[in-house]
């Protein structure tokens, strides 16, 4: 059989016939009298290995490997295959997620699609100063959707970077908005992390946010987050928003001293004009009292003093009477001036 109609049968262009005889993957056994190349039917079948084994995504000289050596393995092979491919589909999602951002980003010139795709590399640099300065100029340079810098945050560990992209993240808001959500959503995602630094990134981002029913949720899930220092940012968000379910967090801020005159503050203003919270806060700030060091007493003074009704007045009037003088002394002072 001539190239020709080989060519024809196989769908394989007569050029590619001849490179793989050039390169010694495919040699014809035969010649014509003229000296043209004859295919046998051996030839023809290589011909059709050869190809079968191209569409897996072998390289012609894989391809020679995989004919000529009688201990090659196969399996071993497509292994690679599959590594290959995967690390491919992974650099597409990514060029995929790219393109998504500078579209969702609605450039209008070239020179602003430059800006865009500058910023995603720049929030790619190993450098966190690099990194940091990439969020100041987003806050500022081009609109950047708010779910891009939102997911850009959660995976930045360098708290300086984080904080500029916090800043870039309320600014991005602020001139378009959050129309779908997509900010928040991954917001609240990142409160699902295994990794704490995550959970808190997202904790914080979230208590910067416009208040929303979608980030005070999250917020309010975050309060049994097992990461003190996430309860800790979700706690005075959510109180300030009436829910009680900060209550046991928040006294824990003032027990600890963490943020207490704020924690302090939340807990008298969820106390007004409500005796369940009054109850509430009152019975958590003074549980196992007794236990706790001179500061820590201290602290629960100054936090009952705010509360309305009698029993706050009652625990004060018995700490005037602590051991401790200073305690005594500060406790004392509250119960004159709530006479």
């Amino acid at each position: 059989m001539l190239i020709g109609e080989v060519a024809r049968r196989s769908g394989v262009s007569v050029r590619m016939l001849r490179h793989y005889d050039a390169v010694g993957l495919l040699r014809p056994t035969g010649r014509t009298a003229g000296g043209y190349r004859e295919y046998s039917p051996d030839d023809v079948r290589r011909l059709f290995h050869v190809e079968g084994l191209r569409t897996l995504g072998l390289s012609l000289a894989q391809v020679g490997e995989a004919l000529h050596d009688p201990g090659f393995d196969p399996s071993a092979l497509v292994a690679d295959l599959v590594r290959a491919t995967e690390e491919r589909l992974e650099q597409d999602r990514e060029l995929l997620a790219r393109l998504r951002t500078v579209d969702a980003a609605g450039p209008g010139t070239w020179a602003e699609v430059v800006d865009v795709v500058g910023l995603l590399r720049a929030f790619g640099s190993p450098t966190a100063g690099h990194r940091q300065q990439a969020a100041l100029a987003a806050g500022d340079g081009p609109a950047l959707p708010a779910e891009v810098l939102a997911r850009t945050l959660l995976a930045e560990t360098d708290p300086h970077a984080a904080g500029a992209l916090r800043w870039a993240l309320r600014r991005a808001v602020a001139r378009a908005g959050d129309p779908d959500g997509a900010a928040v959503a991954a917001l609240a995602a990142g409160l699902r992390s295994g990794e704490p630094g995550v959970r808190r990134r997202a904790a914080d981002a979230l208590a910067d946010a416009a208040p929303s029913p979608a980030a005070d949720a999250a917020l309010a899930d975050a309060l049994a987050d097992p990461d003190p220092a996430v309860r800790r940012r979700a706690a005075p968000v959510v109180g300030r928003a009436g829910g009680t379910g900060a209550v046991p967090e928040l006294v824990a801020m003032v027990r600890a001293g963490v943020d207490d005159v704020e924690a302090a503050e939340i807990l008298a203003a969820l106390s007004h004009d409500d005796p369940v919270a009054t109850g509430l806060v009152l019975d958590a700030l003074t549980r196992d009292l007794d236990g706790t060091d001179p500061a820590t007493r201290i602290r629960v003074a100054q936090a009952l003093v705010e509360l309305p009704g009698p029993g706050p007045r009652s625990v004060l009037r018995r700490l005037a009477d602590d051991a401790d003088r200073t305690v005594a002394l500060v406790a004392g002072a509250f119960v004159e001036r709530r006479s």
